[in-house]
């Protein structure tokens, strides 16, 4: 990718599955990474091995729903690397007990908004002064196509995925004539270590049969993704929401 090797960009999220295989693919193309983890071990442990690789990368933990701890790691971008160029939220989660509307209980909505809307909203706040000081930037969020596929069976994390998208339009609206680019990914199924752990095969062959592809998504499909809107190859893009899910909803 054009103009990588030359940016600092921080991986929220970036301790394993996506957001540890962006981190790798990010710190191949010669860009220098960040990554913030809510489990501070997986955060250095991924950092440790791209260093063991020649790779200008460290890792600290990430409370995403923190204002305090979304500062804290933009503050270690300038103070260890001089700068920042491209933030990427990639912060899920909350789905436990989200059922339907009848049935999802005010805590799991809150922690659903909690995780999946506020987290991207406070990485914007901290990040965004920054790239408009430094002339312009990329804001990259991981959402999902549970956003628009109807799901009956979940209520709260596609809303606040939604959420999501009016931030994404936002930023690109209110900001882009200053440089900066606001884009959103929507993996469709991606066998991460934490989705793989709860999946039978009758339920993955089941998955395979429903899309016209020979393969369900690997992280490493969502990271390359990342690395091109990252890139100065991906100049042109801006308030996109991105659906990298191999045929499963297929958009305009």
């Amino acid at each position: 990718m054009r103009g990588l090797s030359s940016k600092v960009g921080i991986v929220a999220g970036g301790g394993r599955g996506i957001g540890a295989a962006t981190a790798r693919r990010l710190a191949a193309e010669g860009a220098t990474v960040v990554i913030g983890d809510i489990v501070e071990e997986w955060a250095l442990d991924t950092a440790q091995t791209l260093r063991a690789a020649g790779c200008k990368v460290i890792g600290m933990r990430l409370d995403g729903t923190s204002a305090a701890s979304q500062a804290a790691i933009v503050a270690a971008a300038l103070a260890e690397f001089g700068g920042l160029d491209f933030y990427h939220s990639n912060l899920a989660g909350g789905t436990e007990g989200d059922i339907d509307v009848l049935n999802c209980t005010e805590e799991v909505l809150d922690r659903s908004f909690a995780i999946n809307a506020k987290s991207h909203f406070l990485a914007t706040q901290a990040a965004l002064p920054v790239l408009l000081e430094r002339g312009g930037g990329a804001m990259i969020y991981t959402s999902s196509g549970a956003a628009i596929s109807g799901n009956p069976l979940q209520v709260a994390y596609p809303m606040s995925k939604n959420a999501l998208h009016a931030l994404v339009r936002h930023v690109a609206r209110k900001f882009g004539k200053q440089g900066v680019r606001a884009n959103g990914i929507c993996p469709g199924v991606v066998m991460t270590e934490a989705v793989a752990q709860h999946l039978t095969d009758d339920y993955v062959a089941g998955m395979l049969e429903a899309i016209p592809h020979r393969r369900l998504g690997q992280p490493d499909d969502i990271a390359a993704a990342v690395a091109f809107l990252a890139s100065d190859d991906g100049e042109w893009v801006n308030g996109q929401l991105w659906h990298v899910n191999g045929g499963s909803l297929l958009r305009d």
